[in-house]
């Protein structure tokens, strides 16, 4: 897939104007975390479409299929000791004009694109049976089959040794590669793992737990097509992308999706006339908020209160309907349970409710 910057061309290079294209370089990356200090990569105005570059920490794992000349470059040029506290290599930050504490970033992904056709799984020490696999760590390579729209395994090999450092690159080519889930063939679902917004504090913020302010979400549903809410935290709103995966099932068990670098097409939206309850996911079919607590069930109280509001708060129903309703139709998942603070998402279908007077 080319890429979606002409090669060469830089952020000095594109006119200002409705459409901005935001390249993955060492200079418009931060890998590991976000920080409210981080001068921003572009600016743009409310409704501009934006594209960009979402780069994989997980290319090494096969680097003659996954690394090109720009992931190559990342990885060279941005040292170990700068890839921390978290992992995820993020694009960004966005700045956006008149963005406010308070005020909602309401980014609209309108399309997702690999950048190569391979992605890789790990099952990870973090990953939520690495003991009862002997504390054994495992790679898995999918390819992808763009004209199916599906992946299936290539091969897999035993990683030596503790996958520890971010952006680690692996002798695959020299490794023993073992046959993986022959005739399985997986839905492919591009979606960004991690995106969100600068958190109001001094330093560095790991990528690596979600939060309020989107971080690590690791919902499969974050795609082309879907709408996510941000509240803003900092003035600018200083928005980034990262954590690309090409497909996830709810839990992300192992602890890593299919990773994989994806090219994005986003619209970002300044909302100063709405609220939301914490980071919220929109899709042709559901409203969905996220809970999240280092307990599960906790998690999922987090999630039951935030879908309580949105749904007395911003739909108008009372509270005890909306108790109601949300015990008879409302779906609870698992997102994740590997990223430290886990993840619970309540989803309510959109089109149960009478639509709005004009």
């Amino acid at each position: 897939m080319p890429f979606i910057c002409e090669p060469g061309q830089t952020r000095a290079d594109i006119v200002p104007g409705a459409l901005h294209c935001l390249p993955a370089t060492p200079e418009t990356i931060h890998w590991g975390y976000f920080d409210p200090s981080i001068k921003p990569a572009l600016r743009i105005k409310s409704g501009d479409l934006v594209r960009a570059e979402a780069i994989t920490h997980h290319a090494g794992d096969a680097p003659d299929l996954m690394m090109d000349d720009g992931v190559t470059r990342i990885f060279k040029e941005v040292p170990e000791n700068d890839r921390n506290p978290g992992v995820h290599i993020m694009t960004g930050p966005i700045y956006v004009e008149d963005a406010k504490p308070g005020d909602v970033l309401e980014v609209r992904y309108l399309r997702m694109v690999p950048r190569n056709n391979y992605g890789s799984n790990l099952a990870a020490n973090w990953g939520y049976l690495y003991k009862e696999f002997g504390e054994k760590e495992r790679v898995t390579i999918y390819e992808l089959d763009p004209n199916t729209n599906t992946a299936s395994a290539l091969y897999a090999y035993d990683f030596e040794g503790k996958y520890l450092i971010p952006g680690t690159i692996t002798h695959c080519p020299e490794c023993d590669r073992q046959p993986a889930l022959k005739g399985v063939r997986i839905p492919a679902r591009p979606h960004l793992g991690t995106a969100g917004v600068a958190p109001a504090v001094d330093g560095r913020v790991s990528t690596i737990p979600p939060g309020e302010h989107g971080g690590n979400i690791d919902n499969w549903r974050i795609g082309a097509g879907a709408t996510m809410y941000y509240t803003v935290q900092v003035e600018g709103g200083l928005f980034s992308i990262g954590d690309p995966h090409v497909s996830q099932g709810d839990g992300e068990l192992s602890g890593t999706a299919i990773e994989s670098s994806l090219n994005v097409l986003m619209q970002i939206v300044l909302r100063k006339d709405i609220q939301t309850p914490g980071p919220l996911l929109e899709t042709p079919k559901w409203w969905i908020v996220h809970g999240f607590n280092e307990d599960l069930n906790l998690a999922m109280r987090d999630a039951s209160t935030k879908m309580l509001s949105l749904l007395s708060d911003q739909v108008g129903l009372s509270k005890n309907d909306a108790y109601s309703l949300m015990s008879v139709a409302a779906d609870f998942g698992v997102t994740q349970v590997v990223d430290g603070t886990q993840g619970c998402h309540v989803r309510i279908p959109r089109d149960i409710f009478p639509k709005l007077k004009e």
